[in-house]
């Protein structure tokens, strides 16, 4: 029943993570903290712990994700090197700062991270993105009804941003797709297809990252891994499948939905310890 349970939680993990870009860890992180109050069989699980196991399975979503989205062409490779460039260090001091987090402060603040993506997802229409001048990179997408889109980023400000990203990365074990998709949408005007498709890239450079450092440290339970790794590879392919056939209103719609319900479950598991 424990190994149903943790093949289902990767299944939704892998296939919300990669429709939404998020790399999985939003799902993964809160459930194991939760599962730690509700079966024995998880009594053991830390913050520390829940953070190393879901960056591990991060690996798993972030490369099957990537090989579906390679297929569909969405990929930005180019905008995903830059972005690392900062998110790889900031996913490493992410992991520095986890190492003392009680359980009661660390769902609270996770709670609040999450709930603030939501609420910038929310107001995302009023936002224009940055205006891009002088040695800015810019970029075109054409979407399957011929319309171009043209986005762009400043490298130097890309790097400072996915460090602050990646940092969140290391630090809650979310592959740090729930800040880099918004910002690479609000601040750099990417078509939100190609910034969910960039963003699970990223996870999996990220993820690689910092992985290594929470196995070094011990943070990984590797019984609840195995069980984990099969459904988030499989749902990765489906939520990958799902993204080609949505429309970018509906895949927002359905990212800031479902940050705030996580997000306030996280939170009154903080207060009350439920």
């Amino acid at each position: 029943m424990v190994w149903a349970v943790l093949f289902l939680t990767g299944l939704a993990a892998g296939a919300l993570g990669s429709l939404m870009g998020l790399g999985g860890g939003i799902i993964v992180v809160p459930a194991l903290m939760i599962f730690s109050v509700l079966s024995p069989f998880f009594a053991d699980v830390t913050p520390q712990t829940a953070v190393g196991t879901s960056l591990l399975i991060m690996i798993f979503t972030g490369l099957s994700s990537t090989l579906s989205y390679m297929k569909q062409k969405t990929v930005d490779y180019m905008a995903g090197g830059i972005f690392f460039i900062g998110s790889g260090p900031g996913a490493l001091f992410g992991v520095w700062l986890n190492k003392d987090l009680e359980v009661g402060p660390f769902l609270i603040f996770f709670g609040m991270f999450v709930i603030l993506v939501s609420f910038i997802l929310l107001i995302r229409n009023k936002l224009k993105p940055l205006s891009i001048k002088g040695k800015g990179i810019r970029r075109t997408y054409q979407t399957e009804a011929g319309l171009e889109i043209e986005y762009g980023f400043t490298p130097f400000v890309a790097i400072v941003i996915s460090f602050c990203v990646g940092m969140f990365s290391g630090l809650f074990g979310i592959g740090g797709g729930s800040l880099m998709v918004p910002v690479m949408i609000l601040l750099f005007g990417f078509p939100p297809h190609i910034a969910v498709a960039t963003s699970m890239f990223m996870v999996l450079l990220s993820a690689l990252v910092s992985s290594i450092s929470h196995i070094a440290l011990g943070n990984v339970e590797w019984l609840y891994a195995l069980a984990l790794i099969p459904g988030a590879w499989i749902g990765a392919k489906i939520g990958a499948e799902i993204n080609r056939k949505l429309k970018s209103d509906t895949l927002v719609t359905i990212l800031r939905i479902f940050l705030i319900v996580i997000g306030l479950r996280l939170m009154w598991q903080g207060f009350t310890g439920l």
